[in-house]
């Protein structure tokens, strides 16, 4: 089942982009079943500066990068993939204007709601990681929402990273360890990495394999980087709302082709 396309309109117009396509053109490069990255993070930039080469208002840009959102979602259900982390609003996000910030607040909240039912037909489950504090109810009752009537589903997790910062993250699973500490039931000098892994809101998650940034920036911006210590980076110039699952796919054919040692030695 495929994801629906966008049906709101910015201005009175609808985007002028092409309809999404109904399969994956033969041209995209073919994937080995058996090296499928278990989690895919992306960090979806470019949204704001496609919409300004093309002289139009910011949130436009993020109404059209979210039809690119709910493809690259299908493609990943479609492959099979795990678990998919989507960078959806991050903690220095607050820092954009006022005006911006709110219409992409409602623009999340809004895809949220019209999502749901696909979502739910795709198995799909749906978490949040990053701090509540400081998201608006409208948001955090939708996305409880989600999170609650996708709860039982088993396919592929959809983790959304909103009001994110991966600093923070890391504060807030030491103040949870420190809270054990206090309390008798974790003694300090036993904590190991996997008591912080486990602390972490991906807690029971795979690392991230592969880590995909469109809009052609070498940085991982404040994205688990606890979590990613040994993830595959990849870097595209294409801007998030020209992103296609062909170039999905030559991202993965790309991490396929890599060898990966952890350090150590593949004989």
């Amino acid at each position: 089942m495929k994801l629906q396309s966008i049906n709101s309109t910015i201005n009175g117009k609808k985007p002028d982009v092409a309809p999404p396509p109904s399969a994956v053109p033969t041209d995209a490069p073919a994937l080995n079943p058996k090296k499928m990255p278990q989690h895919i993070a992306i960090i979806m930039d470019g949204n704001r500066r496609w919409a300004k080469r093309k002289g139009w208002m910011t949130i436009r840009g993020h109404s059209v990068g979210a039809r690119t959102t709910r493809n690259i979602i299908q493609e990943c259900v479609d492959l099979k993939i795990h678990a998919l982390t989507l960078y959806t609003f991050s903690t220095e996000n607050w820092k954009r204007p006022q005006s911006e910030v709110t219409a992409l607040l409602r623009l999340i909240t809004r895809n949220l709601n019209q999502e749901l039912p696909e979502m739910k037909a795709n198995n799909i489950q749906v978490r949040h990681i990053g701090r509540r504090e400081g998201l608006p109810d409208y948001l955090l009752s939708q996305l409880d929402r989600c999170i609650g009537e996708t709860s039982h589903n088993n396919g592929m997790v959809l983790a959304l990273a909103l009001n994110y910062g991966g600093r923070a993250e890391i504060a807030d699973a030491f103040h949870q360890l420190l809270q054990q500490v206090q309390a008798g039931t974790l003694q300090a000098e036993d904590v190991t990495e996997a008591h912080i892994t486990a602390a972490l809101y991906t807690g029971d998650l795979p690392e991230p394999d592969l880590m995909i940034r469109t809009g052609g920036e070498f940085r991982i911006s404040n994205f688990l980087p606890w979590q990613m210590a040994y993830t595959e980076l990849w870097v595209t110039p294409t801007l998030w709302p020209d992103f296609t699952p062909v170039e999905l796919r030559s991202a993965i054919a790309d991490f396929q082709g890599r060898e990966r040692r952890f350090g150590g030695v593949n004989e």
